[in-house]
């Protein structure tokens, strides 16, 4: 049993896991001691200046510091610390790089979209169990881009990392509250470019079953099953018909901010981007259903995604 600590420094939030690693058995088993997530901001202009603000950077470092005090009091050996879409696009990047370093004694990894989708791949994958014959594609929505991973039980078969995400079309075009509908189809037409680029990667046609991760799908997803709270025992291992789930969405959609801030499972720093959340999960899986000539026909939210991998890839 070998105690590891996992940091996830995504576009938009910042999430620590602490986890004990069994591998007893040939497959690695993880244990949690601390999940923690925090909404941080990271990419904040990053689609609009290229640079990393300083404000963001501020609101950053101050978590990182929390963490490395818990990883401290819980006695972590090894310590992963992961970075993904705002930092791989801003021009600054060594400011970030440097300030992690600083405060957590370890390098920041600013890792590839292929990387990033096989750590989420592995995590969806360690808890979600898939079946011989199946090819199972595994959609990560994160704020900066989003990950397309097709894969067996032997492991990943394609993968594709696009620049669409919650925050960057939020900034992009989604700017008046609520949308209006020109802003919607500009938003939209965005989408569709990027899933038929992630499509010349990964065979999309060949899924046989979806799994989604990442809070703004577990929020469609809370909010599909009309919740009375944020409960992730309730969301993780939910499959839900793609109707319902892209009903949730252009729910989600077409409220003002002020009213999602009143949903009780919506996490304040996802209150203004979940509109553009609804919008891409939401053509995700329309576009599937074309592709799949209507084989698709659910999909499945999981709790578990790329800080599980993180957390897997260390010894």
């Amino acid at each position: 049993m070998t105690r590891v600590a996992a940091i996830d420094c995504g576009t938009n939030s910042i999430r620590l896991l602490i986890a004990d690693v069994d591998r007893s058995n040939g497959t690695a088993k993880l244990t949690d001691v601390v999940r923690e997530m925090r909404v941080v901001r990271l990419g904040q202009g990053v689609d609009a200046t290229g640079e990393l603000a300083p404000e963001a950077l501020e609101r950053t470092f101050a978590a990182t510091a929390d963490y490395a005090a818990l990883i401290r009091e819980h006695g972590a050996v090894s310590v992963r610390f992961v970075a993904t879409s705002a930092s791989r696009d801003a021009r600054n990047r060594h400011v970030f790089v440097d300030g992690i370093r600083e405060l957590l004694g370890v390098e920041p990894e600013v890792i590839s979209g292929d990387e990033e989708a096989a750590l989420s791949f592995a995590g969806a994958s360690s808890v979600l169990p898939i079946s011989d014959g199946d090819q199972v594609l595994v959609v990560d929505l994160g704020g900066g881009s989003t990950e397309f991973v097709l894969g067996t039980p032997n492991g990943v078969t394609a993968a594709k990392s696009v620049d669409i995400g919650c925050v960057r079309l939020t900034e992009r075009h989604l700017r008046d509250d609520p949308p209006t509908a020109e802003q919607i189809a500009a938003a939209e037409a965005d989408v569709d470019a990027a899933i038929t680029r992630a499509g010349l990667d990964v065979p999309l046609e060949r899924a046989t079953a979806v799994v989604g991760v990442a809070g703004s799908i577990t929020t469609i997803t809370a909010h599909a099953l009309r919740l009375p709270e944020y409960s992730p025992g309730a969301i993780h291992g939910a499959e839900l018909p793609v109707a319902t789930i892209t009903a949730a969405a252009a729910d989600l959609l077409a409220m003002t901010r002020a009213g999602r801030a009143e949903l009780p499972y919506m996490h304040p720093g996802r209150v203004d981007v979940m509109g553009a959340g609804g919008l891409v999960w939401r053509r995700i899986l329309e576009r599937l259903q074309e592709l799949s000539g209507g084989r698709i026909v659910t999909a499945t939210a999981s709790e578990h995604d790329i800080l599980d991998g993180i957390a897997l890839s260390l010894n």
